[in-house]
C-alpha cells in the first residue's frame, strides 16, 4: 500500500470560545455583501447574537442604475442606507455534540427587538449535525418565518476553511497554509527533478563503475588511516552504480555466487565473500583483501553448477534523489570518478532508504531472475555450508 500524506481533522473545539466566534464571523465576511456585520458576542449579554449582520439589499432600479454607470450595488445602496437591509444572526456554538432538542433549543432561546425582524440565521457548531438535527433545524427555521437559514457543522466549516480565498484564515488559526504546502511541494518537485537530470547527465556513462557515496558531515574525508568504527559506521562509501529507477539512484551493495533453481523459485548463495567490495585500487578504504582464497574455492565449486542454474545474487540499495544533496563530476586524487554527496543514517545502511534482492542467471539468450521478498523467502541448501553464511563485510 502506498503511504500518502494527509490533512487530519480540524480541531475546531481546541479554540477559544471567542476565538470561534471570531474565526466563523470572518468567515462570514464573504457570505453575502454586508452593510455591517458586529461582533454582538464579545459584550457577554447577546440574546442569541453572537454577529448581527446587516445584508445590503439592492432593488431593481439600484441594480440597473449601477450597470448603467458602472458603480458597485454598495455604492448605491448608501443613497437608501439601512432602509432595505435584511437583518440576520450568527449563533456559535464550540461544542463536540449538540442534539435536536438542544439545537431547537438555542432557537427558542433567541430574543428579537420590538422592531427587528429575522430575515436570515446561520447557526455554526464545532461538532456534525444528525439527519434528525438538520430535519428538526429547518422546521423549527420556517415556523420562525425565516426566509434563509444555513446550518454549519464541522464539515461545512472544513469546506470552507479549505478554499482558496480562505486560507488566510486558516494559516492564523490552525497553523498550515495549503497555499504555501502547494508552493513547498513544488519547490520540492523541481529540486527532485533537477537532481534526477543533473544524475542523468553526469551518471549515463558510468554505469557499474564504482562510485563514491559521500556524507555530507564527513569532515574526516580522505583520512585513510584507521577511523574508529568506520566498517561498522562509514561516513563513505564505495560502490558499483546500477543506474536510475523512478526514486533515485540504485547501487549494489552486496554481491554472490548464486544458484537458481530448474523452477526459478529455489535458490541459494554463497554469502562468504561479497564480490560488491570492489578491488583496492578503486576503494582505497577496502583494506587488505583476505577473501582471495576462499572466493576462489567459491568459484570453483559454482562452475560445476549447470550453465542454466548458474547465477548472481545481488543486493541493490537505493538513495533518493530528495537525499542527494550534490554531485562532484571530477571527483578527486583518491577517487577519481563521479562523488555524490547524500545524507547518512547511522549504522552501515548509510544512504540507502531501501534495497530489492534479486537471483539471476548468467544466461545472456535467455536469463531467469526470482526476487525474494526476504532473504530467506525460496532458499534452499545447495552450496556448502560453510560457503553458505553471510559475511558482514568485516572480513
Amino acid at each position: 500500500m502506498i503511504t500518502t500524506r494527509t490533512i487530519g481533522p480540524l480541531h475546531f473545539e481546541d479554540l477559544d470560545p471567542k476565538r470561534f466566534e471570531d474565526l466563523v464571523r470572518q468567515l462570514a465576511y464573504e457570505f453575502k455583501p454586508w452593510r455591517r456585520l458586529e461582533a454582538t458576542g464579545r459584550s457577554g449579554s447577546d440574546n442569541g447574537f453572537d454577529a448581527r449582520g446587516y445584508e445590503i439589499v439592492a432593488r431593481r432600479d439600484q441594480l440597473l442604475a449601477s450597470a448603467e454607470e458602472d458603480e458597485t450595488v454598495e455604492e448605491r445602496s448608501t443613497l437608501n442606507e439601512g432602509i432595505d437591509d435584511r437583518l440576520w444572526l450568527i449563533q456559535c456554538k464550540r461544542e463536540r455534540a449538540i442534539g435536536p432538542k438542544a439545537l431547537v433549543k438555542y432557537l427558542d432561546d433567541t430574543v428579537l427587538g420590538p422592531d427587528e425582524k429575522l430575515h436570515g440565521l446561520v447557526f455554526t457548531a464545532a461538532c456534525d449535525f444528525s439527519k434528525k438535527a438538520r430535519d428538526d433545524f429547518a422546521k423549527k427555521c420556517r415556523e420562525m418565518e425565516l426566509e434563509e437559514w444555513h446550518l454549519w457543522g464541522k464539515a461545512e466549516l472544513e469546506d470552507r476553511l479549505f478554499r482558496p480565498e480562505n486560507d488566510h484564515l486558516l494559516f492564523a488559526y490552525f497553523g498550515f497554509s495549503l497555499t504555501i504546502r502547494q508552493r513547498s511541494q513544488r519547490a520540492d518537485l523541481r529540486a527532485r527533478l533537477v537532481m534526477k537530470r543533473k544524475a542523468n547527465r553526469i551518471l549515463r556513462d558510468h554505469a557499474h563503475a564504482s562510485l563514491l557515496l559521500r556524507s555530507p558531515d564527513a569532515t574526516e574525508y580522505p583520512y585513510t588511516g584507521d577511523l574508529a568504527d568506520f566498517k561498522k559506521n562509514p561516513p563513505w562509501m564505495v560502490q558499483p552504480y546500477r543506474g536510475m529507477s523512478h526514486e533515485g539512484l540504485k547501487f549494489c551493495v552486496q554481491r554472490y555466487f548464486a544458484y537458481l533453481s530448474d523452477d526459478g523459485k529455489s535458490w541459494d548463495a554463497a554469502m562468504v565473500v561479497n564480490d560488491a567490495r570492489g578491488h583496492t585500487h578503486e576503494d582505497p578504504w577496502l583494506g587488505e583483501d583476505r577473501n582471495g582464497e576462499t572466493r576462489q574455492t567459491i568459484y570453483e565449486f559454482w562452475s560445476t553448477i549447470p550453465e542454466v542454474n548458474r547465477a548472481w545474487l545481488e543486493v541493490v540499495g537505493l538513495v533518493p534523489f530528495d537525499d542527494i544533496v550534490d554531485i562532484d563530476d571530477l571527483g578527486d586524487e583518491y577517487v577519481q570518478v563521479p562523488h555524490i554527496y547524500a545524507q547518512f543514517v547511522t549504522g552501515r545502511r548509510g544512504p540507502f532508504k531501501s534495497f530489492i534482492a534479486e537471483v539471476e542467471t548468467i544466461s545472456r539468450w535467455e536469463p531467469r531472475s526470482f526476487n525474494p521478498g526476504e532473504m530467506t523467502d525460496g532458499r534452499i541448501e545447495y552450496f556448502p555450508v560453510e560457503l553458505r553464511k553471510l559475511n558482514d563485510g568485516s572480513e
